[in-house]
């Protein structure tokens, strides 16, 4: 059983091991990478989402499929009419369902409607389609089945685009006009012979009618996409301690060349995370007097910041990172224990006490050549910011070192606090988030101490030397490896470009979809 340290060590919210954690210290340097996720108050977005143009033109095709879902099957019509002839009296007709059995959109454009949403206008289609009928003229009753085709149809369609008030998206039908000039009908069964001569008087009230239906179907079919969207969860877990809130923090904004989503995207600790109705800052607990509170997202552009429009846009604020480093924090999982045999074998300064012995030479004395083990946990949240030449960020950590004696018992030698400053630049290749990290800043001092005094700024000189010739060039290793991107399946990053601006990250890309 290990011996209980005669000082506090790390605080008991802090036990939990965080395993996916790379070996030695290049947790330290993942923390500057986290903007890749989201987050936002009510006054400023995490993250921002800008729609181009080209945007628009990329999303068309999804648009015309969306399109062609809704309207290719089975329609309730209940169509009714009469129509009056001089010689055999009156026609009475019903159809009471359609199926649309083909639609070619031969020329298409998708724009955004300005203050409403985005705007399909189709020309030139064609459709064609068939139904049931029944009809009667004087006393006979007869039924049988009419196909349809329409040429020179032309659809617009208006989708306004909002935010329900929950965070989730929401669309109606802000307008829809269908036209359509050319009509060809040809019944089937029954009385067949008789209803095609009459076809071409029947033509003008059907295509009338048949032009309204379409915008009730279309009607319908954003309907149901709305109520998929009320059912769309507006937060993912990322592992087994966080999850992220993209909902939408606002409605989204369009104007005539672009559209403006901002979305509320804070990472919080899965089970115990409640959407808050103010925009206050993540605030620590009481019992961390020297944790300082995440720090607010800076306010982002409200157009565009670019010379060559791409097909998207998107800005993440720092706030990310520190609602993320926050979040681990809280949950203990920055937190390491290193022992003799993680260290590489020519790293300057190995866990033994033999090592240790130029720093404190009491060690050496109560406990000759016996191996050493370090826990190493942050003592306070991390502090990350962005500023135009790099990521910069400052690590607070405790390490307290025990020797291990040979019948495993871990006995306390020393605590020590070591603060480090560090600033990473990340890249993206692809479908990959990579980066490289640099130590700026390492600072020890000692907190307590069962072995005599430690020589602080001789064993600070040897890691900053043991970082920077093993611990950072083994991070950069891995880092610039790089991460894969969370996109959905058969969409990639084309052409992705990742700069740095006070406050938030920009990668604008262009998109490429192979299903």
């Amino acid at each position: 059983m290990a011996g209980a340290a005669v000082w506090g060590t790390a605080p008991t919210g802090h036990a939990s091991r965080c395993q996916d954690l790379p070996r030695g210290t290049v947790w330290l340097c993942l923390l500057l990478l986290l903007p890749t996720c989201a987050s936002a108050t009510s006054t400023n977005p995490g993250i921002k989402v800008w729609l181009t143009q080209r945007t628009l033109e990329f999303g068309r095709r999804f648009g015309l499929e969306l399109l062609q879902s809704m309207l290719q099957k089975e329609h309730e019509l209940n169509l009714t009419g009469s129509y009056n002839t001089p010689l055999l009296g009156t026609l009475t007709y019903a159809v009471p369902r359609i199926h649309i059995h083909e639609l070619q959109m031969n020329e298409s454009t998708l724009d955004f409607a300005e203050d409403v949403g985005v705007r399909l206008m189709v020309q030139r289609a064609r459709i064609q389609l068939s139904a049931d009928w029944a009809a009667q003229l004087g006393a006979i009753q007869d039924s049988g089945s009419v196909e349809l085709r329409m040429q020179d149809l032309a659809v617009a369609v208006v989708l306004g685009v909002s935010e329900d008030g929950s965070g989730h998206p929401t669309v109606w039908s802000a307008g829809c006009d269908t036209h359509g000039t050319d009509l060809h009908m040809e019944f089937h069964r029954g009385y067949s012979w008789l209803y095609n001569l009459l076809a071409p008087l029947l033509q003008r009230t059907l295509r009338q009618k048949l032009n309204k239906q379409l915008c009730l179907v279309l009607h319908r079919g954003i309907d149901r996409l709305d109520t998929a969207l009320k059912h769309m969860k507006v937060s993912t877990q990322l592992d087994t301690i966080a999850a992220i809130d993209h909902s939408l923090l606002a409605p989204p904004a369009f104007t005539e060349e672009y559209g403006d989503i901002a979305l509320k995207g804070e990472i919080f600790r899965v089970g115990t995370y409640q959407q808050r109705p103010s925009a206050l800052p993540v605030v620590l607990p009481v019992a961390l007097p020297m944790a300082l509170p995440v720090a607010l997202p800076s306010p982002l552009p409200t157009t565009p910041p670019m010379a060559h429009e791409p097909t998207l846009l998107l800005a993440v604020t720092e706030f990310v990172a520190n609602s993320a480093a926050f979040t681990y924090f809280t949950a203990g999982a920055l937190r390491r224990n290193i022992s003799s045999d993680m260290l590489p074998r020519r790293f300057p300064l190995q866990l033994r006490t033999k090592s240790m012995e130029v720093f404190s030479p009491q060690l050496q004395e109560r406990y000759p050549d016996q191996p050493m083990e370090l826990h190493l946990w942050a003592r306070q949240q991390p502090l990350l910011s962005c500023h135009p030449d790099a990521l910069h960020g400052t690590l607070f950590s405790s390490a307290e070192a025990f020797v291990v004696l040979p019948n495993a018992t871990r006995v306390p030698a020393f605590l020590l606090n070591i603060d480090a400053n560090v600033t990473g630049k990340p890249t993206i290749t692809r479908n990959r988030l990579g980066g490289t990290v640099r130590l700026t800043g390492l600072h020890i001092t000692q907190v307590a101490s069962n072995v005599g005094p430690v020589e602080v700024k001789r064993l600070e000189t040897l890691l900053k030397f043991g970082l920077w010739l093993f611990g950072v060039p083994r991070a950069n290793k891995w880092l610039q490896a790089g991460i894969p991107l969370p996109l959905p399946h058969g969409l990639s990053l084309l052409r992705p470009r990742l700069s740095l601006h006070q406050g938030f990250v920009l990668i604008a890309t262009d998109l490429q979809y192979e299903p």
